[in-house]
């Protein structure tokens, strides 16, 4: 795969499902470099064989949901303003109308169990901020009075003065006639305007200085349970509540589900037949921002009100991240469990769980039709895939993946290496063609209480096109292996998961007589690109490094990201000089690798000061070092970027290696 290939990496959404159990719905997306942005459209595809027909024509239609009887199917699309809306259209095709005119965009939405409404959390603007007002520009907006801490967002910017509430509109007519654009008259004055409306008027919920997530409808379609967070010390914790409102109420007042006393971070609530409640959540311990390691459970509800029950458990078992969510069903709920870097579909019941899909790929999303279960999964050679599991088994069904595989991916070998300290270390390695000997890369995964997985990755496998074997492993911080791993590294960082990485790498070395010892790079993002920072100031070996959107110093993160007010004193600590003990930028002056620094000017995760002040510090001592800034991005840029600038890293990357570690494929130039 090279760099361009980014193009081939179709990913897909969740499936929606048709009752009849015959086809489902999925939302393709992909880079184009043609239109420098991810693009995509629904596909309808047959459950039987898996034949597939294009339903839309938008550049970047998404999250597609059918109405409960499988007619309608409901997605977001960008208006003329680049506001995401929800359309409608019918599930065989036709042209969309619009269903909501947001203009701050529509964020999530659900379909009420009529199928005649939708239930909506939008962005709503303070009046004169964020283009609020025709022509007024972000330099000529009033002043922003900050007071709380969650003020910040990676991909977002400032949240002063905007609120996600919860609406309720009807579905539009979809025989009505188009709106057409009032052509101007010779009559007309500065107060004349176009009233035809976009989309059907919407009631507001909610109110106040609140955000909310997650809507949906109760089982009777009279209320929207939603998740917010509204008690007194919301900012200062991580814990949140489910509520309802009254479905016909505009500005009303909402009626507690679960109280936020019960010192849980709600993902999402979905109610259950009998009038209770599944949810997945994390735990967030006494203070309620104890997030380091907590994996999602599911839990139970019987009744608001009630102590909310948990049925997995969370010292050895995850639900989140990838697409995390649940489906009732008639015996039980269905979720997705990550481990050892899969993700598998199981169903949980009071007495256990099963596995209805797994093996090596990761479900990223997941519905049910009659006799069939669908999910969307990643695989060792796609970005996306449908799935099927019915009478038959299971069968992955689609082929979006075709081209990339015809761009040629490189399966690795996978793993497990027992460490210094007796335990094992699980991960992978990738090796080119020929018979070597190969310089090799680590690469170090971000998080930390992430993994990585058997995904097609496009950092090993433009890595390996290029003539270098990669190494890459889950050390302890990881997801994947219970909480014990994962919290393994809390106040602790750059200890455990240093000798757990190098440990590995070291064994994976001697598992491979074609890898170059003697040849070595390391690199990493955000985590990944801390334990870079930490690793190369205290082993020498690598020839060159690379360090992008790192948390490279605990201290100044602290007041400059959107998670520095929870994030550092959690990880770290709150002592000055244990902050400082793990902290990449207080030993700095131990580095000696020639080191390139890769960052994004609009991150708000991990700010550009943590990259401006590491990289000055190295060229002030004399490292062979370089910055390599992106405009327009944020810490998402290796994976949701503008893919110019994807392919543009990637070059500069193989250029830097190239430099310090010369391949046949790859000379630097």
């Amino acid at each position: 795969m090279r760099a361009e290939d980014i193009e081939h990496l179709v990913s897909l959404s969740r499936p929606a499902v048709h009752p009849s159990g015959e086809w489902a719905i999925v939302a393709a997306s992909r880079p184009s470099v043609r239109a420098n942005r991810n693009v995509g459209q629904l596909w309808r595809v047959s459950l039987a064989d898996g034949a597939r027909r294009r339903l839309t024509g938008g550049v970047a239609d998404r999250e597609p949901q059918l109405t409960p009887d499988g007619a309608t199917v409901l997605f977001l699309r960008d208006d003329a303003k680049d506001k995401p809306q929800v359309w409608a259209m019918r599930a065989d095709g036709g042209e969309p109308v619009q269903a909501t005119a947001q203009p701050g965009g529509v964020r999530e939405f659900a379909v009420s169990p009529d199928g005649g409404r939708i239930a909506f959390t939008a962005t709503v603007v303070e009046p004169g901020r964020y283009g609020s007002v025709e022509g007024l520009g972000a330099a000529q907006e009033s002043p922003r009075l900050i007071t709380r801490n969650r003020n910040l967002a990676n991909g977002v910017g400032s949240l002063i003065g905007r609120r996600s509430h919860v609406f309720v509109a009807a579905l539009p007519d979809l025989d009505v006639e188009p709106r057409y654009d009032r052509a101007p008259h010779p009559h007309d004055t500065a107060e004349t305007r176009d009233d035809a409306p976009f989309a059907p008027d919407a009631t507001q919920l909610s109110h106040g200085d609140f955000d909310h997530s997650a809507p949906v409808f109760s089982v009777d379609g009279e209320r929207v349970l939603c998740v917010t967070a509204r008690h007194d010390s919301r900012d200062d914790d991580l814990v949140n509540a489910i509520v309802e409102f009254d479905a016909a109420t505009a500005h009303g007042e909402p009626h507690t589900i679960l109280s936020s006393r019960a010192g849980l971070s709600v993902g999402e609530v979905r109610p259950t037949p009998d009038g209770g409640f599944v949810l997945l959540a994390q735990h967030m311990g006494e203070t309620g921002r104890d997030f380091v390691a907590r994996s999602t459970q599911l839990f139970v509800l019987e009744h608001p009100g009630a102590h909310a029950e948990e049925v997995t458990d969370g010292e050895s078992v995850d639900l989140g991240e990838q697409g995390s969510h649940a489906t009732v069903v008639d015996d039980g709920v269905l979720v997705q469990e990550r481990a050892r870097g899969r993700n598998r579909l199981v169903h949980v019941t009071g007495g256990g769980s099963r596995e209805l899909i797994g093996g090596d790929l990761e479900v990223i999303g997941h519905g049910v039709g009659d006799g069939v279960t669908v999910a969307t999964v990643v695989t060792p050679t796609s970005a996306g895939e449908v799935a099927v599991l019915d009478e038959h088994g299971v069968r992955v069904i689609t082929d979006f993946g075709a081209r990339l595989a015809e761009a040629g991916v490189v399966l690795p070998t996978e793993h497990d290496i027992t460490g210094r300290d007796g335990r094992p270390v699980h991960g992978w390695v990738w090796v080119p063609e020929g018979e070597g000997p190969h310089p090799v890369l680590l690469n170090i995964h971000g998080g930390p209480f992430a993994q990585y997985g058997v995904g097609v990755f496009d950092e090993a496998q433009v890595a390996v096109a290029a003539g270098y074997a990669v190494v890459q492993c889950n050390p302890r911080g990881s997801a994947g292996y219970g909480r014990e791993h994962g919290v393994a590294i809390k106040q602790a960082m750059g200890t455990v998961d240093l000798t757990d990485v190098l440990d590995f790498f070291d064994g994976a070395l001697d598992a491979h007589p074609e890898l170059d010892r003697e040849r070595l790079g390391i690199m990493g993002g955000s985590y990944g690109g801390y334990l870079t920072a930490w690793t190369i100031a205290h082993d020498h070996r690598f020839a060159a490094a690379i360090v992008e959107r790192g948390f490279l110093d605990p201290e100044s993160f602290m007041g400059t990201s959107d998670i520095g007010w929870f994030f550092g004193g959690e990880y770290t600590g709150t002592d000055p000089d244990a902050m400082r003990a793990q902290s990449p930028m207080a030993r700095v002056g131990d580095v000696r690798t020639p080191t390139l620094v890769v960052h994004s000017e609009q991150d708000w995760r991990c700010p550009p000061e943590q990259a401006q002040r590491y990289w000055a510090a190295l060229k002030r001592q004399g490292v062979e070092t370089a910055l390599l800034l992106f405009p327009g991005e944020n810490h998402e840029l290796t994976r949701s970027g503008q893919p110019r600038h994807r392919i543009e890293r990637f070059e500069h990357v193989l250029r830097w290696w190239g430099k310090h570690l010369p391949t046949a494929e790859n000379h630097g130039g």
